[in-house]
Order: C-alpha cells, then structure tokens, then sequence
C-alpha cells in the first residue's frame, strides 16, 4: 500500500528532527571527545552524500571553465550553425 504523506506532517518531522539533533547537540558539547565523534560521524554522512562523481568543488569548476576558455581560443571547440546539428551531437554523446 502506497502511503500519502501530508506536507505539514512532513515539515513536521523535518522540525522535529532538526530540534532533536540541536538537543543532542547540546548534550553532547558537555564532553569534548564526544563532541569529536559527533563531528566525524557528521563529514562521514556528508562525504558519502557528496560522493557524487559530478560533484566538483568552486575551484575544480572554474579551473575546468578556463580550460574550456582556452581550448576554444585555440580552435578546438565546437560549433553548430544550426539547432538540428547541435541536439544530434548531444544525443551522439
């Protein structure tokens, strides 16, 4: 059975669980190495959501922008006089 979620019970529990985690937060400043685990398990969780091959940071994006910048200068980018042209070649991808 397929079940309906409503979009204020959603937000809900997306308050809730924010509050919990703050909650325990707070706990957890009380001790210095606990707060430590708390931090590693946290990147652990965002490194994996993160693990995205497509992923790139600022610097890698504008590093690959002035690559593109530069191989066009030197002719060797793309050109399409045409819209027919261009969606064949991205479907030839």
């Amino acid at each position: 059975m397929q079940q309906i979620f409503d979009a204020k019970e959603v937000i809900m529990t997306a308050l809730q669980l924010n509050a919990d985690i703050y909650k325990n937060l707070a706990i957890l400043s009380q001790d210095e190495s606990m707060l430590e685990k708390a931090a590693k398990s946290l990147r652990r969780l965002v490194n994996k959501m993160t693990e995205d091959p497509t992923c790139m940071t600022k610097e890698e994006f504008f590093a690959r922008v002035d690559e593109a910048e530069r191989e066009i200068k030197e002719g060797k980018g793309i050109t399409f006089t045409n819209k027919a042209d261009m969606v064949a070649w991205l479907n030839s991808l």
